[in-house]
């Protein structure tokens, strides 16, 4: 979007809602907030050849939070640089309202969009789901909804990572760095993969220091500032020794932890650069890989529709769909080799980190002695309990 339509406060949707309005006067031109743009013509067709793919990626916060709108727009932004054929197009800030479907709609009949990547959760149903229908020669490819077959649109895809994993092995590293096994999560909502990150990183934690406890603080919300602040200083007045977070932007936690003096381990993306004191590592999401690779199959031809591209993606640590921080410098040898061991493991098959007997921090059983939930077990993606050891109730 140009500067002057900035200063003006005028969204990009409110921009293509006055293209549409005039289009019958036959104005052409077109705006991105992503890249520059030529002209198109016949209805948004994508510029620069038929070869070109217009490919629109959509977030729900701004692209440079330190988190979760971050991790996707760096992926969207290898997806470019690394696929010839390609040509972004991207909106920040999308509400999950029916913004993102008027977003998606002019991304599609203004920019020529033939594959979405809607990125949020709340993007999925209806909206997605919704478009999807109307334009079914569109793909949309969906961050963590989970595709039905025969009750979906054939054009629908669900993708997501274990990163889970990588929280347990941030775990291990949390554990060690606590002298007390005193540790602490600051969470939005209790949502299955939410859960499930909480476990793992406690049983991360707990392969350690089997007395470690993970204290647990609901924000209610994806992005609250103040109290993921105050959830933050509540943790460090109690003498929290270690803090983790599953909220849309760690920014806020990692700083104030790092104010107070508190070691800290990331979410979504790298936040050391926040914290150069007290960051350990965190649990990372890598979608350059996993967007280089969709893009690759896309300029190829490939789709969900005639089954080329799987309807559902999913992977973890040996599939390069999550990754670990770089340690900083504050972790210990033992820790890191502990770590390294502890993903190696993982990455194998060896470890499986929901591994009986496990029982809830209520004292229900989950797993009996010999049973086993493997991380692509659909069970684990209905988590709605907390392991023992975890301090907090749903």
């Amino acid at each position: 979007m140009s500067d002057r339509n900035r200063s003006f406060g005028l969204s990009r949707r409110q921009v293509m809602r006055g293209l549409l309005a005039t289009s019958a006067f036959g104005l052409t031109g077109k705006l991105s907030t992503g890249c520059a743009q030529s002209p198109s013509t016949g209805g948004g067709a994508a510029s620069g050849g038929a070869e070109e793919i217009v490919v629109g990626f959509i977030y729900v916060g701004p692209k440079d939070d330190f988190g979760y709108n971050q991790a996707h727009a760096e992926g969207a932004a290898a997806m470019a640089a690394n696929v010839p054929g390609i040509r972004l197009v991207e909106e920040a800030s999308v509400p999950e309202t029916t913004a993102v479907a008027e977003t998606m709609r002019s991304m599609i009949e203004i920019d020529g969009a033939k594959v979405l990547f809607p990125t949020s959760f709340g993007y999925f149903d209806p909206h997605i789901l919704t478009l999807a229908v109307e334009f079914p020669d569109v793909q949309f490819f969906h961050a963590g909804g989970l595709y039905q077959e025969g009750v979906h649109p054939n054009n629908v895809n669900s993708y997501f990572g274990y990163i889970d994993e990588a929280q347990y092995v941030a775990g291990v590293v949390a554990a060690h760095m606590s002298p007390a096994g005193k540790l602490g999560f600051v969470a939005a909502k209790p949502i299955p993969q939410l859960l499930r990150n909480v476990n793992s990183f406690t049983l991360g934690a707990r392969s350690v220091n089997p007395a470690a406890t993970t204290q647990v603080i609901f924000t209610g919300d994806w992005s609250v500032p103040v109290k993921e602040a105050e959830a933050t200083n509540s943790m460090a007045d109690q003498g929290i020794e270690v803090i983790t977070c599953h909220v849309d932007s760690p920014k806020v936690v990692i700083e104030t932890a790092e104010r107070r003096g508190v070691f800290t381990s990331g979410y979504h993306a790298d936040q050391s650069p926040l914290a150069p004191e007290g960051y350990l590592t965190g649990a990372e999401w890598a979608w350059s890989s996993v967007y280089t690779a969709i893009g690759q199959d896309v300029v190829e031809g490939k789709t969900l529709m005639d089954g080329g591209i799987p309807h559902i993606l999913r992977g973890g640590l040996a599939d390069n769909f999550c990754k670990l921080s770089p340690y900083g410098p504050a972790v210990s040898d033992e820790a890191k080799a502990d770590a390294d061991a502890a993903l190696a493991a993982i990455k194998s098959g060896e470890l499986v980190i929901y591994d009986g007997p496990l029982m809830t921090n209520t004292g229900t059983e989950v797993l009996g002695a010999s049973a086993q939930l493997k991380t692509d077990d659909i069970e684990l993606e209905k988590m709605d309990y907390f392991v023992e050891g975890v301090i907090g109730s749903i």
